[in-house]
Order: C-alpha cells, then sequence, then structure tokens
C-alpha cells in the first residue's frame, strides 16, 4: 500500500509562521488591547466586536487574502455559511470523485444540490469535464482515499482554465499550519477551517478569501447571536499562535515511529505510513485482524479512543483511533487490519511502547 501524505512544513518554517503571525498581531493591536479579552455585541458602526473585527483583520493578513470572517460551527459552519450564500438550492457542484466528508454530506444533501464528480488526482479528466454549467467547486485539501496523490495548486489551477468563473471554496481542515499554503493562497476564492482544530475555543470556524465572499457570509450573520464575540476571537488568535510549532512538532514525532515500526521494532506489523486521514496520522496495518482488539488495549494504557475535535486543545494523549470513516467506505476490510495514531503532544517513545504492549496483549488474547 501506497500514501501520499501532504508536504508539511519543518520546526524552522513553523517558528517563521508564528514570527510572522505575531508581527501581524503588533501591527494591528496596540500593547493595551492585546492584553485584554475583547469587547461584546453588535458595536454601531461596524456590526460585530471590535476586537472581532481586529482577528479577523489579522487573519487575513496573515494568509494574504482580502478579508476573513470567524463564524459560528466550527469548520462545517465555515463550508456552510460560503455555500448558502454562493450556491442556491439545485444547483451543481464540483466535486473529487470519492466518499464525501459526511458534515459537508449533509450540506449538499439539505441543499439538494446536483454533484458533479471528477477524479481530482487526473488533471486530463478534469480539463475533458464539461465545466461550462457548473458555478461553484469544492475542493477538499486533506485527502479522502488512500491512494489520493493530487496537488491543491495544480487542481485549482486545471479547474480555472477550464472555467474561470467558477467559484472555489477549499475546506483546509486539517491541513492549515501545517503546509505552506492553504488553498485562498493557491487561487481559491475560499478557504474554510475549524479553529478548534488549531488549538482554539469550541465552535469557531474561520473563511479567509475575497471580500465578495466575505461579505456576503457577513450579510447573513448580522444578529448579536451569530456574532463570535471579542473573548472567543481573541482566545482563537491566542491559540492560533502555538498551532504551528505545536503541529511540526506532531509531524517530526511521527516520523521518527514510522522509521521505528518499519524496521521491524515491533511484532506483527505488516507496515506503516503517514497520510492524511483526515489529519495527518500514521496508518499501521497488521498482519493479522487483530486492530480492534490492539485499540481496546490501547485505551487501558492512556491513549485516547476516539477524538475531541480532532488536534483540539484537549487532545494531549496520543490517539488511537479506527481508520478514517472515508476511508472505510473505500476498503471495509481495514478495520480489522488497519489503525490510526496521531501522537498529538506525546513523544515517539510513548506511542512506540503504547502500540507495542497493546499487540502483545491483542496476540495473547487471540491465543487463547
Amino acid at each position: 500500500m501506497k500514501t501520499y501524505p501532504i508536504d508539511t512544513i519543518n520546526l524552522e518554517e513553523a517558528k517563521n509562521k508564528q514570527f510572522k503571525l505575531v508581527d501581524i498581531i503588533h501591527q494591528n493591536f496596540n500593547g493595551y488591547e492585546i492584553l485584554n479579552n475583547g469587547d461584546l455585541g453588535v458595536v454601531k458602526g461596524i456590526g460585530h466586536p471590535t476586537y472581532t473585527e481586529k482577528v479577523e483583520k489579522t487573519i487575513a493578513q496573515f494568509f494574504n487574502a482580502e478579508a476573513s470572517i470567524l463564524v459560528r460551527g466550527s469548520g462545517t459552519g465555515a463550508i456552510r455559511n460560503v455555500m448558502n450564500t454562493s450556491l442556491k438550492a439545485n444547483q451543481k457542484i464540483l466535486l473529487h470523485d470519492a466518499p464525501i466528508y459526511p458534515t459537508t454530506k449533509v450540506i449538499i444533501d439539505s441543499m439538494g444540490l446536483e454533484c458533479v464528480f471528477v477524479d481530482f488526482n487526473d488533471l486530463e479528466a478534469i480539463e475533458k469535464t464539461d465545466l461550462s454549467n457548473i458555478r461553484f467547486a469544492l475542493i477538499q485539501h486533506s485527502r479522502q482515499k488512500i491512494e489520493d496523490k493530487y496537488d491543491l495548486s495544480e487542481v485549482i489551477a486545471t479547474v480555472k482554465k477550464v472555467n474561470k468563473d467558477i467559484e472555489i471554496l477549499v475546506d483546509d481542515n486539517y491541513v492549515v499550519m501545517k503546509s505552506d499554503k492553504i488553498g485562498v493562497e493557491l487561487g481559491a476564492e475560499a478557504s474554510a477551517f475549524s479553529l478548534f482544530k488549531l488549538l482554539g475555543p469550541e465552535g469557531v470556524g474561520c473563511i479567509v478569501g475575497t471580500k465578495k465572499v466575505i461579505d456576503l457570509v457577513r450579510n447573513i450573520n448580522y444578529s448579536g447571536g451569530s456574532q463570535v464575540q471579542g473573548f472567543e476571537a481573541m482566545d482563537a488568535l491566542r491559540s492560533l499562535v502555538y498551532a504551528p510549532v505545536a503541529l511540526a512538532i506532531q509531524a517530526e514525532e511521527g516520523n521518527k515511529i514510522i522509521k521505528k515500526i518499519n524496521n521491524k521494532e515491533i511484532p506483527h506489523i505488516k507496515s506503516a505510513f503517514i497520510a492524511n486521514a483526515q489529519s495527518r496520522v500514521i496508518l499501521v496495518e497488521f498482519d493479522r485482524p487483530i486492530a480492534k482488539e490492539v485499540l481496546k488495549c490501547s485505551s487501558t494504557l492512556g491513549a485516547a479512543p476516539y477524538p475531541v475535535g480532532a488536534e483540539s486543545r484537549y487532545e494531549i494523549t496520543a490517539m488511537f483511533y479506527r481508520v478514517s470513516g472515508t476511508f472505510l467506505k473505500a476498503n471495509a476490510k481495514l478495520e480489522d487490519y488497519m489503525i490510526r495514531i496521531n501522537p498529538m503532544r506525546a513523544g515517539s517513545d510513548t506511542v512506540l511502547r503504547i502500540l507495542k504492549e497493546s499487540v502483545k496483549k491483542a496476540i495473547e488474547k487471540e491465543r487463547k
């Protein structure tokens, strides 16, 4: 089995992202403001908290975009907001020929959208597809199938080559602050992602994009109850500062784990891969159907048995979990032979110890 993980930035590059963000914060906040938690309510003249506006300006500047907006509903809410304002019911939407992420499928089904599928791994197939009557495309930056290998920038460029008027939204969940650039920096009209997956507070999503897209979204979120309050925005911004370095360390430890597993340091493991499924994880394939038992054992040794926000601030211990639902739809047999591991804040030694002990216990039970 071969995987095609998305290239990640290294620790030095992650530090530079942190420094860039903090420098932009200096440009948008004075010293007194950054030491406050922000204001509340629909402020006269701007329609939302002043601190939220400052955070949105900072994030837009960081991603080299015209504008950004914080919204409720995390990453799903961010995607929904763009689709609700850019599409009408029953219109066509261009998608990758792969299982659709479940929460995104709910949006598509509720709007009655007609899905047009094309294999994004095949640029020629995109060029041969009639896109003349399609005005919107959703591209997931992370992988949907194990064999996915498409380059986001190439897919965006090819879609635009066929129809320059197609509005492209990139679901950048699980990739922000890991890859060098996100969708909006590669030519898409908008990127949507969850700040909860970037150590931020629960329920806060972010859209970064053209002023046109952001203005449309802002127009439907004018009420006080729809606003992301100043203290939430400030919490999200402060958390975002720490995300790139934390995620780079996580990736670094993941590479160490892969190397040691594939050196056959742990028996009964056929192979291990780095994959974006959905977050960047280690896929461990066993030579026998012990995956479910390994997961049971790992939780007794302190590993998290399920995600909270998939890399949220609450996820400190390594996560040992089944492979993603979209991957299982592509190959149901993986459930018995494969698990995914995300080191989170754990070191490689901890992850390998838990994996080795869990495999040992699973084999012992199998033999009884």
